[in-house]
């Protein structure tokens, strides 16, 4: 995708071969044009650039609708918009099912230990047990990998 410059400033982004083309419909181009035949017309690429990182608890990030240009090249960038009480609280929400969801599976996948026929460990009883506790850890809903219980062997 290209920028349409004109006088150092955007005048439209984003902007095509197609757009030129259509633009200047006397003009007879060729077939493929170099960087130096559109930037002669204006026309630079532009190029996205990695989305920065950020909390997704507490932020939101949001792409620029029009490039800038950095070091010689147009990019197109990333704002980093801190997220209402609100929407804090609906993420949370969201990674709070998530992980009972996560929870349930588990100790569903679990449940023949407690068949009348077998009698648990007391590592599958304290495992099972931590998996109904999860909701209670420190960390709760933000939970990280070292955060859940460890299935027995």
């Amino acid at each position: 995708m290209y920028v349409k410059i004109q006088n150092g400033e955007v005048t439209q982004y984003p902007y095509s071969i197609k757009d030129l083309k259509s633009d200047n419909r006397n003009v007879s181009f060729p077939k493929r044009m170099d960087s130096a035949t559109l930037e002669g017309w204006g026309l630079y690429t532009v190029t996205i650039s990695p989305v920065p990182d950020y909390s997704e608890k507490t932020h939101k990030v949001r792409q620029k609708t029009v490039p800038t240009l950095e070091d010689g090249s147009w990019v197109l960038g990333w704002d980093i918009l801190s997220k209402t009480s609100d929407e804090i609280e609906e993420y949370n929400t969201s990674v709070a099912s998530d992980n009972r969801n996560i929870r349930n599976g588990l100790l569903k996948d679990s449940d023949w230990w407690a068949s009348s026929d077998l009698t648990m460990t007391a590592e599958q009883t304290a495992y099972r047990q931590a998996l109904r506790d999860i909701t209670s850890h420190a960390n709760w809903p933000h939970l990280e990998d070292a955060d859940w219980p460890t299935k027995p062997s």
